[in-house]
């Protein structure tokens, strides 16, 4: 059971507001780590947003049931399996796969943003940590007719990509610049590691998000970029094909 956070437009949202507004089900059955959830209010489609709130204790998940990424908001987690422990300290993200079982901890219970693919291609269970150190390399940038001002340089580095290359996550780095409005066919999940970034959208609505911040553009949205300084970026990226 999820309990939905109402939405009106498509625009980008701050997701610690949404964390700190979200009300989990007081009534849920099975592992907490699938239950005790509340969802943004998307469209239904291809991804969901949700806040995790785990109780202290142990958990177990036979199987998940798609891909998703996670980002630990506070508190403390450790993820097992065969493989052995992965342990996220706040801030820190990841991705599971589909089909992974894992057992959680948590020795003071943990607050998660958790970004789901919904219907995932088939892939090997894994539990991949997000390399925020990753050496990142050259990659695109914004079309030359929408930027206001020099072209950027831009970096990449690349985590996890799905199957079907839908579903990217990774680490992205550039120098300033103004893009103006585009129509985003994709959703973006992003956190601040460094910089900030101003986005306006198609009602005319404002936002600026700076370091530590966690937001989400949703796929439809028309938005334009301005950063003023050096910005780097954990993303998690649904992209259909």
């Amino acid at each position: 059971m999820t309990q939905a956070m109402a939405i009106e437009t498509r625009s980008f949202y701050d997701l610690r507001a949404f964390a700190r507004a979200a009300a989990i089900p007081s009534e849920a059955y099975g592992d907490p780590f699938l239950t005790s959830r509340a969802a943004l209010g998307l469209p239904e489609g291809a991804v969901s947003i949700y806040l995790i709130a785990l109780p202290q204790g142990r958990g177990r998940v036979q199987s998940l049931p798609d891909d998703e990424f996670l980002i630990l908001l506070d508190g403390t987690l450790t993820l097992e399996t065969a493989e052995g422990a992965t342990q996220l300290s706040t801030n820190q993200s990841a991705v599971i796969t589909k089909g992974t079982g894992f057992t959680w901890s948590s020795r003071e219970g943990a607050r998660l943003i958790a970004m789901r693919r919904n219907g995932s291609p088939e892939a090997p269970p894994a539990i991949i940590l997000i390399d925020e150190d990753a050496p990142l390399e050259s990659s695109g940038t914004p079309l030359a007719e929408l930027l206001v001002g020099p072209t950027p340089s831009c970096r990449n580095f690349t985590d996890y990509r799905s199957a079907d290359g839908e579903f990217v996550c990774g680490t992205w780095d550039s120098t300033p610049y103004h893009r103006l409005s585009m129509a985003y066919r994709h959703y973006e999940l992003m956190y601040l590691l460094e910089g900030n970034v101003t986005f306006i959208d198609g009602a005319g609505r404002e936002g600026t998000f700076r370091k530590g911040d966690i937001f989400l553009v949703e796929q439809g949205a028309h938005c334009s970029w301005d950063s003023r300084e050096h910005v780097k970026k954990v993303y998690a990226i649904y992209r259909p094909i």
